[in-house]
């Protein structure tokens, strides 16, 4: 776990500052036929930037995630795994926060579906539909591969299937 008593206030404030202006706190749906709900949802923080500099400055006092290039220039940090989001990311964003009221709020639903995800509750009906209603209220709706209907449908014809199925 991170120890963010550890991190140097002035490099945590900026880290968080950046953070405010250029980072994402991001909940996906994909697709998995062979899952109970067919459905993996994941948590993912990322920053994308020009500036390497900056992004391993991340990555250092973060002590998780990955940096890579993309073909454009761009550099791209990314956390997207779980305990690291869970014993890092989220107690670093406690300590340091933000100042605008939007990342303050896309940040507590995060930290909701993050709770959600590590109790299992995104393994039943009703955890997807409350996932997704935080979901919504996060990146102020954003751009969306599934839509709520196509998830919360796609779980009611694998609810379907599941009852057909005969137990031997």
């Amino acid at each position: 776990m991170l120890n963010v008593n550890n991190v140097p206030s002035p490099i945590g404030y900026y880290l968080a500052g950046f953070t405010d202006g250029e980072g994402s706190f991001n909940i996906s749906f994909r697709p998995r036929p062979d899952y109970r709900i067919p459905w993996k949802v994941s948590a993912c923080f990322n920053i994308s930037q020009k500036d390497k500099v900056i992004l391993a400055l991340f990555k250092k006092h973060l002590q998780c995630g990955t940096l890579r290039s993309r073909p454009d220039g761009v550099w791209y940090y990314e956390v997207n795994n779980l305990t690291a989001i869970s014993e890092h990311v989220i107690p670093f964003y406690e300590r340091f926060g933000f100042l605008s009221s939007k990342k303050k709020k896309d940040f507590q639903a995060f930290k909701k579906v993050v709770s959600l995800i590590n109790s299992d509750a995104h393994l039943t009906e009703d955890g997807i539909k409350t996932i997704l209603k935080l979901r919504n209220e996060m990146n102020d709706g954003g751009k969306r591969k599934y839509q709520d209907v196509d998830i919360i449908n796609a779980i009611g014809e694998s609810s379907e299937t599941i009852r057909q199925i005969p137990l031997r």
